[in-house]
């Protein structure tokens, strides 16, 4: 889940990370000097099982969003926001590699950084989870779990919604209060809704949000 302060661009940093990341997968499929017998590598893009028997993930590979448009509409439906809502977000949390290895390799050096493609921090996972269905699951299950980031996402916005004020400048609609307070926090946006004009990481936000509006409409529409 986006911050107002998180910047757009990773930092170098990161690229050292992805080179460990992928010499340690190569390390994997190379021989043991032990004398045990490699385990035989995964073909290329091959999906990951999520350990709960839910939806998978392809490591290494771009997630486009609109592969889960039947769990967006699901999810969304039993947590009572729009599916749009949901898949549009997804859609601009897509910025960065959705690989559970590098997430947690970048989780340990950056303590407060975002878990899964809807890029939730762990207090929002935290609330978000409380006397639901995934009760019982951590915020570190979330990198490679699309189907539990998903579920999470969509009751953070139900969530979110009961926070909204009865009261409303109308300068932005539901949704993009919704879709402002996921990104900037409860309390930003109930300023919004009041009328404080969006800052400028929250703006391009909004701005960002717009731009995959239709295409959400229609991964939700065909695969929902």
């Amino acid at each position: 889940m986006s911050t107002p302060h998180r910047r757009r661009k990773w930092p170098v940093v990161v690229v050292a990370i992805l080179a460990v990341v992928a010499l340690a997968r190569c390390g994997h499929s190379s021989d043991d000097s032990s004398g045990a017998r490699p385990s035989a590598p995964k073909a290329s893009g091959s999906p990951t099982p999520d350990a709960a028997g839910g939806a998978t993930s392809t490591p290494g590979v771009d997630q486009d969003p609109t592969r889960y448009g039947p769990q967006v509409v699901t999810y969304a439906k039993k947590a009572g926001v729009n599916p749009r809502l949901l898949m549009a977000i997804l859609y601009v949390e897509s910025y960065k590699p959705h690989d559970p290895e590098l997430e947690r390799a970048w989780q340990r050096i950056k303590k407060d950084s975002a878990f899964g493609i809807a890029n939730m921090h762990k207090a929002a996972f935290d609330e978000a989870k409380r006397g639901r269905d995934f009760a019982n699951r951590n915020w570190d299950d979330l990198p490679g779990n699309p189907r539990l980031a998903i579920e999470a996402a969509a009751w953070h916005l139900h969530d979110l919604t009961a926070q909204l004020p009865a009261q409303r400048s109308g300068a932005h609609t539901k949704d993009e209060l919704l879709a402002l307070g996921y990104n900037a926090g409860a309390g930003n946006m109930a300023a919004f809704a009041r009328g404080a004009k969006p800052g400028p990481q929250a703006q391009s936000y909004l701005d960002r949000l717009h731009q995959n509006w239709d295409k959400a409409g229609d991964a939700v529409k065909q695969r929902g």
